[in-house]
């Protein structure tokens, strides 16, 4: 997964084919094929799986026993962290767009916006409304989006990070 995850990325969903990546493996096509019914099968696996990743770390934000505000704002860093430590997944999680995987990836992105709202209305003292939800995740979205490709990780805009993140919680407390 990791070698086609290389050639999305490299290559953008319609160049890459199962062929190159079977040769960059030492196997045959076939072989991909056996685990894979098509490129879109492969490239949804591969968003499932970086989906996994940022599932667990924001389930981690929420445990422990810190307070809901403080869990909240660690959603929000994390997604951000995620987002700019890992640029090339995020961009296929939330970036590549092609009517072969559009459907699949779409899916997958909802459900794990769902999860995410849910987080957030869990973690509010008031009921907020769904545009507002929508409007903090766009605005976490937009962060990365801004920096990816300008810095190497989230190291780099860390304090910028954490200033849009107040301003957002602040935007959603009012």
């Amino acid at each position: 997964m990791e070698k086609a995850r290389t050639q999305f990325i490299e290559k953008g969903f319609q160049q890459a084919s199962m062929r190159n990546i079977a040769q960059q493996l030492g196997c045959s096509h076939g072989a991909i094929y056996y685990y894979f019914k098509n490129k879109a099968a492969l490239f949804y696996a591969i968003v499932e799986d970086d989906f996994s990743k940022l599932n667990y770390l924001l389930d981690e934000s929420i445990q422990g026993p810190k307070d809901n505000s403080t869990k909240r704002y660690h959603v929000f860093i994390r997604f951000i962290k995620f987002g700019l430590n890992h640029q090339s997944q995020y961009e296929i999680m939330f970036m590549i767009r092609n009517t072969e995987v559009d459907s699949l990836s779409q899916a997958a992105a909802d459900l794990r916006y769902q999860k995410f709202a849910q987080a957030v209305q869990s973690l509010s003292e008031e009921n907020l409304k769904v545009v507002d939800i929508q409007s903090a995740f766009l605005a976490l979205h937009g962060f990365i989006s801004h920096f990816i490709g300008y810095i190497d990780n989230f190291e780099d805009e860390k304090s910028a990070a954490k200033a849009h993140v107040n301003f957002i919680i602040r935007g959603l407390n009012k």
